[in-house]
């Protein structure tokens, strides 16, 4: 544990941190929140982070924060967020679903056009991916980055490389084996040190409350949001202007390959704090198994208007959404 520490903070002397778009040069918006620095890993070094399900995170600094955004995209909901993130000049990272991405390949153009980096969130986003069967497992981690890298590479914005090797497990259902194969391939395992539960069908002002009072009691981390999620896209202006209020700075998180892929990733920690899952879970939840607040969240996050088998219900128009 002590060398794993060790490295973390060893990485970041070792990659540093790249220019990134400040408020300063945001075009038409001197006050805009910015983006502060671009932390770029090694998935050898850092093959699973977030401290809902790790003991440790990304090296981020005292009020540092990564928003990354799940399930996408879905026309209306990402586009209002991209078009609120560029005002802001901020950059996130991304976790596509596969048949999202075949279903709406312009909007992962437009994500990558945009300087977000993309990762990947499996082709379906099914339920229980912790015990899905070793080949559907693997079927699925391939096919999500398969159907993502086709949609940047099928445009003169295309770039084979440009799916970067990170992923977030569907519910954050991770396994030992899901996180050998992704190690495997040399992709990092993305959990998270927040979740604003904006997948519960609760309202902007509400996401916006949880993410900031949990951030503050951190006072760093990476976000979890969707933005498939109506709320979200009706909350991100608010969440963007309190970040900025409370002195948070924005980080984009990229990577770079070692020559030779990661084979193991760190194994299950006993103990580690899955309570974290949602700062708002009562303890009453977790009897004996710990893993319980993790099987909470599987539940919810499954994206309720991800029907079969690639066509979506009909989202609901911004403008009848109430805050």
């Amino acid at each position: 544990m002590v060398r794993c520490v060790a490295i973390l903070a060893l990485s970041v002397g070792v990659f540093g941190s790249l220019p990134a778009a400040g408020a300063a040069e945001c075009r038409g918006n001197p006050d805009a929140l910015g983006t502060s620095r671009v932390l770029t890993i090694d998935p050898a070094v850092h093959p699973a982070f977030g401290t809902i399900q790790y003991p440790h995170s990304l090296p981020l600094a005292d009020r540092e924060v990564v928003l990354t955004f799940d399930d996408g995209p879905l026309h209306p909901y990402s586009e209002r967020i991209l078009e609120t993130l560029a005002a802001e000049c901020v950059k996130a990272n991304y976790f596509i679903v596969g048949r999202m991405a075949r279903s709406q390949p312009e909007l992962v153009r437009r994500i990558h056009a945009q300087g977000h980096v993309i990762g990947t969130h499996s082709e379906n986003h099914p339920f229980a991916f912790d015990r899905l069967p070793a080949a559907a497992m693997r079927a699925e981690i391939d096919k999500g980055i398969e159907a993502t890298t086709a949609a940047l590479s099928d445009t003169t914005l295309g770039d084979r490389n440009a799916v970067a090797p990170f992923f977030r497990v569907p519910g954050l259902r991770r396994s030992p084996d899901v996180e050998a194969y992704l190690g495997s391939l040399g992709i990092a395992t993305w959990s998270a040190d927040i979740v604003a539960d904006d997948w519960r069908g609760i309202t902007a002002d509400e996401i916006v409350r949880r993410a900031m009072s949990r951030l503050d009691a951190k006072g760093r981390g990476i976000i979890l949001l969707h933005d498939i999620q109506p709320a979200t896209a009706l909350a991100m202006p608010a969440l963007l202007r309190q970040l900025k209020a409370g002195g948070y700075r924005i980080v984009l998180v990229k990577a770079v390959r070692t020559e030779s892929p990661l084979i193991a990733t760190a194994p299950r920690v006993p103990g580690a704090d899955d309570a974290q899952v949602s700062l708002g879970l009562r303890r009453s939840i977790m009897p004996d198994d710990r893993r319980q607040p993790v099987r909470q969240v599987a539940r919810q996050t499954q994206p309720a208007k991800l029907p079969q088998p690639l066509s979506l219900q009909a989202p609901w128009p911004l403008s009848i959404i109430a805050q």
